[in-house]
Protein backbone atom coordinates (compact mmCIF):
# COMPACT_ATOMS: atom_id res chain seq x y z
CA UNK A 1 0.00 0.00 0.00
CA UNK A 2 1.21 3.17 -1.15
CA UNK A 3 2.23 5.41 2.13
CA UNK A 4 1.33 8.53 -0.20
CA UNK A 5 3.91 11.23 -0.84
CA UNK A 6 6.45 12.21 1.55
CA UNK A 7 5.37 16.19 2.24
CA UNK A 8 1.93 14.77 3.11
CA UNK A 9 3.27 12.80 6.23
CA UNK A 10 3.40 14.55 9.26
CA UNK A 11 6.16 13.96 11.87
CA UNK A 12 4.67 14.04 15.35
CA UNK A 13 6.43 15.55 17.89
CA UNK A 14 8.36 13.48 20.02
CA UNK A 15 6.50 13.44 23.71
CA UNK A 16 8.54 13.51 27.25
CA UNK A 17 6.99 12.99 30.75
CA UNK A 18 7.79 15.92 33.31
CA UNK A 19 9.50 14.54 36.57
CA UNK A 20 7.03 16.17 38.90
CA UNK A 21 3.58 15.95 37.77
CA UNK A 22 4.21 13.10 35.41
CA UNK A 23 2.24 14.54 32.63
CA UNK A 24 3.63 13.57 29.15
CA UNK A 25 3.61 16.62 26.81
CA UNK A 26 5.37 17.44 23.49
CA UNK A 27 9.13 18.02 24.08
CA UNK A 28 8.58 21.66 22.94
CA UNK A 29 5.76 22.46 25.98
CA UNK A 30 8.50 21.12 28.21
CA UNK A 31 12.53 21.85 29.30
CA UNK A 32 14.79 20.00 29.15
CA UNK A 33 18.03 19.16 31.83
CA UNK A 34 21.20 17.53 31.24
CA UNK A 35 24.17 16.29 33.34
CA UNK A 36 27.51 17.54 33.17
CA UNK A 37 30.65 15.33 33.61
CA UNK A 38 30.60 16.52 37.11
CA UNK A 39 27.66 15.12 37.53
CA UNK A 40 25.24 18.93 37.81
CA UNK A 41 22.13 19.38 36.67
CA UNK A 42 22.16 22.16 33.64
CA UNK A 43 19.37 23.19 31.91
CA UNK A 44 19.81 22.54 28.22
CA UNK A 45 17.21 24.43 26.53
CA UNK A 46 17.61 24.06 23.40
CA UNK A 47 17.57 20.30 24.17
CA UNK A 48 20.91 19.27 22.16
CA UNK A 49 23.36 18.79 25.12
CA UNK A 50 24.28 14.68 24.39
CA UNK A 51 23.51 12.48 26.90
CA UNK A 52 20.60 10.99 28.85
CA UNK A 53 17.99 14.34 29.87
CA UNK A 54 15.26 14.68 32.19
CA UNK A 55 12.14 16.99 31.58
CA UNK A 56 10.11 19.09 33.16
CA UNK A 57 7.38 21.20 32.94
CA UNK A 58 8.15 25.07 32.10
CA UNK A 59 7.27 27.01 35.20
CA UNK A 60 9.34 27.46 38.50
CA UNK A 61 7.27 25.47 40.77
CA UNK A 62 7.83 22.20 39.21
CA UNK A 63 11.54 22.87 38.35
CA UNK A 64 11.87 23.97 42.45
CA UNK A 65 9.70 21.09 43.17
CA UNK A 66 12.26 18.63 41.44
CA UNK A 67 15.26 20.12 42.74
CA UNK A 68 14.02 20.30 46.49
CA UNK A 69 12.78 16.47 46.18
CA UNK A 70 15.95 15.16 44.12
CA UNK A 71 13.22 13.91 41.49
CA UNK A 72 16.28 14.19 38.26
CA UNK A 73 18.52 11.49 40.26
CA UNK A 74 15.08 9.16 38.71
CA UNK A 75 15.25 10.66 35.81
CA UNK A 76 19.32 10.14 35.29
CA UNK A 77 19.36 7.05 37.26
CA UNK A 78 22.09 7.77 39.58
CA UNK A 79 23.26 10.21 42.06
CA UNK A 80 22.58 13.80 40.94
CA UNK A 81 23.22 17.59 41.98
CA UNK A 82 20.75 19.55 41.19
CA UNK A 83 21.54 23.12 41.88
CA UNK A 84 18.87 25.59 44.04
CA UNK A 85 19.21 28.06 41.26
CA UNK A 86 18.15 25.92 38.86
CA UNK A 87 14.97 27.43 38.01
CA UNK A 88 16.61 31.34 37.94
CA UNK A 89 19.25 29.96 34.99
CA UNK A 90 16.19 28.67 33.00
CA UNK A 91 14.51 31.90 33.87
CA UNK A 92 17.94 33.72 32.68
CA UNK A 93 18.26 31.92 29.69
CA UNK A 94 14.68 31.95 28.45
CA UNK A 95 15.14 35.75 28.67
CA UNK A 96 18.43 35.74 26.82
CA UNK A 97 16.42 33.58 24.08
CA UNK A 98 13.75 36.12 23.71
CA UNK A 99 15.78 39.27 23.72
CA UNK A 100 17.96 37.41 20.97
CA UNK A 101 15.04 36.51 19.10
CA UNK A 102 13.83 40.42 19.20
CA UNK A 103 17.00 41.01 17.08
CA UNK A 104 16.75 38.68 14.54
CA UNK A 105 13.72 39.56 14.19
CA UNK A 106 14.58 43.22 13.72
CA UNK A 107 17.07 42.68 11.27
CA UNK A 108 14.63 40.27 9.60
CA UNK A 109 12.59 43.60 9.20
CA UNK A 110 9.32 41.73 10.92
CA UNK A 111 9.67 44.12 14.04
CA UNK A 112 8.08 47.55 13.73
CA UNK A 113 10.47 49.50 16.62
CA UNK A 114 9.27 53.39 18.04
CA UNK A 115 6.15 54.86 18.52
CA UNK A 116 5.28 56.15 15.36
CA UNK A 117 6.10 53.11 13.77
CA UNK A 118 4.27 50.67 16.25
CA UNK A 119 1.40 52.95 15.66
CA UNK A 120 1.55 52.49 12.39
CA UNK A 121 1.67 48.85 12.38
CA UNK A 122 -1.28 48.41 14.48
CA UNK A 123 -3.34 50.66 11.90
CA UNK A 124 -2.10 48.27 8.56
CA UNK A 125 -4.62 46.10 8.67
CA UNK A 126 -2.62 43.22 9.00
CA UNK A 127 -3.24 41.26 12.89
CA UNK A 128 0.27 41.30 13.97
CA UNK A 129 1.37 38.66 16.41
CA UNK A 130 2.23 40.44 19.26
CA UNK A 131 3.00 44.10 20.93
CA UNK A 132 6.65 44.31 22.83
CA UNK A 133 6.23 47.38 25.72
CA UNK A 134 9.46 48.03 27.72
CA UNK A 135 7.98 47.54 31.34
CA UNK A 136 9.32 51.22 32.16
CA UNK A 137 7.79 52.50 29.22
CA UNK A 138 5.76 55.80 30.02
CA UNK A 139 2.34 55.42 31.23
CA UNK A 140 0.68 58.03 28.59
CA UNK A 141 2.53 56.31 25.67
CA UNK A 142 2.20 52.85 26.63
CA UNK A 143 -2.28 53.86 27.44
CA UNK A 144 -2.52 55.10 23.90
CA UNK A 145 -1.04 52.32 22.11
CA UNK A 146 -3.25 49.93 24.32
CA UNK A 147 -6.32 51.54 23.46
CA UNK A 148 -5.39 51.80 19.47
CA UNK A 149 -4.70 48.09 20.21
CA UNK A 150 -7.73 47.26 22.21
CA UNK A 151 -9.89 49.07 19.46
CA UNK A 152 -8.36 47.38 16.13
CA UNK A 153 -7.03 44.04 17.03
CA UNK A 154 -8.63 42.71 20.30
CA UNK A 155 -6.68 40.17 22.37
CA UNK A 156 -3.46 41.07 21.07
CA UNK A 157 -0.53 39.55 23.42
CA UNK A 158 2.02 42.00 24.65
CA UNK A 159 5.24 41.02 25.87
CA UNK A 160 6.08 43.66 28.80
CA UNK A 161 8.70 42.00 30.92
CA UNK A 162 11.57 43.67 29.48
CA UNK A 163 13.05 47.21 30.12
CA UNK A 164 14.07 49.54 28.00
CA UNK A 165 17.84 49.53 27.71
CA UNK A 166 17.41 45.16 27.44
CA UNK A 167 15.16 45.61 24.81
CA UNK A 168 17.89 48.14 22.70
CA UNK A 169 20.62 46.61 23.31
CA UNK A 170 19.01 43.49 21.95
CA UNK A 171 18.37 45.69 18.63
CA UNK A 172 21.58 47.44 19.19
CA UNK A 173 20.38 50.75 20.03
CA UNK A 174 20.58 52.55 23.18
CA UNK A 175 16.95 51.62 24.12
CA UNK A 176 13.48 50.37 22.97
CA UNK A 177 10.42 51.33 24.32
CA UNK A 178 7.58 50.26 21.99
CA UNK A 179 7.34 47.55 19.10
CA UNK A 180 4.80 45.35 17.18
CA UNK A 181 6.13 41.99 15.73
CA UNK A 182 4.65 40.84 12.46
CA UNK A 183 3.56 37.07 12.49
CA UNK A 184 5.75 34.81 11.05
CA UNK A 185 8.92 32.72 11.81
CA UNK A 186 10.34 34.85 14.42
CA UNK A 187 6.86 35.46 15.64
CA UNK A 188 6.37 31.92 16.10
CA UNK A 189 10.11 31.47 17.77
CA UNK A 190 9.26 33.90 20.19
CA UNK A 191 6.13 33.16 21.00
CA UNK A 192 7.50 29.51 21.93
CA UNK A 193 9.59 31.05 24.13
CA UNK A 194 7.55 33.52 25.72
CA UNK A 195 5.30 30.73 26.83
CA UNK A 196 7.85 29.01 28.60
CA UNK A 197 9.24 31.76 30.59
CA UNK A 198 5.49 33.01 31.94
CA UNK A 199 5.77 29.98 33.99
CA UNK A 200 8.60 32.40 35.71
CA UNK A 201 7.16 35.87 35.33
CA UNK A 202 4.61 38.10 34.58
CA UNK A 203 5.16 38.79 31.18
CA UNK A 204 3.11 42.04 31.28
CA UNK A 205 3.33 43.20 34.78
CA UNK A 206 2.26 47.06 33.72
CA UNK A 207 -1.10 45.83 32.43
CA UNK A 208 -1.37 43.95 35.69
CA UNK A 209 -0.80 46.49 38.00
CA UNK A 210 -3.11 48.92 36.05
CA UNK A 211 -5.88 46.58 36.09
CA UNK A 212 -4.93 45.92 40.35
CA UNK A 213 -4.66 41.96 39.76
CA UNK A 214 -2.03 40.15 41.55
CA UNK A 215 1.85 39.21 40.66
CA UNK A 216 2.60 35.70 39.29
CA UNK A 217 4.86 33.44 39.67
CA UNK A 218 6.23 35.09 43.12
Amino acid sequence: MSRGPRSARVKSPRERRCVVTGTVKPEGELLRVALSPEGEVVPDLAAKLPGRGGWVSADRASVETAVRKGLFARAFECKVNAPDDLADRFEALLEARALSLLGLARRAGSLAVGYDAARLALKSGSRPALRIEASDASPDGRAKLDRLADAVHPGLPVLGCFCADALGAALGRERMVHGVLAQGAEARSLEAVAGKLAGFRDLDPARRAAHGEGAQNG
